[in-house]
């Protein structure tokens, strides 16, 4: 092979610089099934790093659904949905779903995607598409996930859509742009629960300055379905929310402990996501197998089981919050099973990530441009399989390792 090439040197030279400015990110290979416990190079780590919020990615009745699933429809889908991939499978979860959100979304329909990114690509980008082509507008809040981000960069290339950015903590200056937008359709976009500072957007607000003009509202859910409400159906439940101006989008690989993700919305938005969604028209059908088990998950979800886990999800946070103090990091307050811990510069985030390595947890520091330059974190996310005591410990841990970067840092 010839090295020489232009492209060759332009990589080789780009992954130096991502090196050189502590940027750069390496996989690791975990020899277990998702759990609390990793196998990570023959040695045994505590993890505190999955969004398996409720501890079921490897819970026995889903392994045993999985395999029930497979038995009875295979393992592939064989084509995209509108071809001959949409199974009795994957109309039985949409259904399942739908239901979900019927009591926050009058006539909810539901559409099932193999993943997230895709389903909020195909969401923004069809939605803005209802307007003419520089009719439309997109309110994005600045910290929203990159699949919302590219999803809007995606639609205003598309359709020449005018984009603002607003910051979900101080909504008067998206009001003040607001009451001066004429657009024909308005598109209010953000997470529910922000992925890396763990805090829950203002839905309450949002959804009324939505009313008040005229605009849709789109929440991501991905680290609330599951764990939010009282029933495990996310952030419309917590808050009470019911509006026809919702499209709701949900994860099922995080507390559902599956694989894939779904938008629920008004029956009219989800026929149009149908005809003009390209990521839903010419993607491969996720494996009705999956959906088979996603539907016994949503079971669990609601049970008793799911109830007891939400329960103890909530003791772990409220320990957390409690107990965890730091004389110099910075300790994010949230309510959810994401709790941040700013360190700031990159240099600093990785020698903590490594000294919990050493002490035998898996917390990976959490760089730019994930997060602002200087905010360099360690993200701890709870599962429902921690223990009261593994918690109790990891802030032993943790308090321990910041005073010996403090003192190091003096010397």
């Amino acid at each position: 092979m010839s090295h020489s090439f232009n492209a060759y040197a332009l990589v080789k030279q780009a992954i130096a610089q991502l090196e050189e400015k502590l940027l750069k990110r390496t996989v690791r290979i975990n020899e277990r099934a998702c759990n609390v416990d990793a196998l990570v190079g023959g040695r045994v780590l505590k993890t505190f790093c999955s969004n398996d919020y409720l501890g079921f990615a490897n819970h026995p009745a889903l392994v045993a659904a999985l395999s029930e699933g497979a038995q009875e429809h295979g393992v592939g889908s064989g084509a995209s949905h509108l071809i001959s991939g949409h199974s009795r499978a994957h109309d039985l979860l949409e259904n399942q779903l739908a239901r979900l959100q019927s009591a926050h979304i009058p006539h909810a329909r539901a559409l099932f995607f193999s993943t997230g990114y895709l389903a909020n690509l195909t969401a923004i980008t069809s939605l803005i598409g209802l307007a003419n082509k520089g009719e439309a507008h997109i309110y994005s809040a600045a910290l929203n996930h990159a699949s919302l981000i590219d999803g809007v960069r995606l639609a205003s290339a598309q359709h020449q859509a005018s984009v603002t950015i607003f910051d979900h903590l101080d909504l008067a200056e998206l009001e003040g742009a607001l009451i001066k937008d004429t657009s024909p359709l308005k598109l209010i976009v953000i997470d529910g629960v922000f992925s890396m500072d763990g805090d829950l957007a203002p839905l309450h607000q949002l959804l009324k300055l939505a009313e008040q003009y005229d605009a849709l509202l789109m929440v991501d859910d991905a680290h609330g379905f599951g764990v939010l409400g009282e029933n495990g159906h996310g952030i419309l439940e917590h808050f009470a929310l019911h509006s026809e101006r919702l499209i709701y989008i949900g994860t099922l690989g995080k507390a559902a402990g599956v694989s894939g993700a779904f938008i629920c919305a008004e029956d009219s938005f989800i026929e149009w996501l149908i005809q003009k969604g390209r990521p839903y028209i010419y993607t491969t059908a996720t494996p009705p197998a999956i959906a088979h088990t996603v539907s016994k998950s949503l079971n669990l979800i609601e049970g008793i089981e799911g109830k007891a886990r939400r329960k103890h999800l909530n003791e772990l946070i409220k320990l957390w919050n409690q107990e965890m103090a730091f004389s110099s990091w910075e300790k994010i307050h949230s309510l959810t099973a994401i709790q941040p811990i700013i360190i700031g510069s990159n240099a600093n985030a990785l020698l903590a990530s490594k000294l919990l390595d050493e002490a035998g947890y898996w917390i990976p520091a959490i760089r730019p441009p994930t997060v602002p330059e200087g905010k360099a974190r360690l993200r701890v996310t709870f599962s429902a399989n921690h223990t009261m005591d593994d918690v109790k410990k990891l802030i032993e841990v943790l308090q321990k390792i910041e005073s010996s970067m403090l003192v190091g840092d003096a010397a």
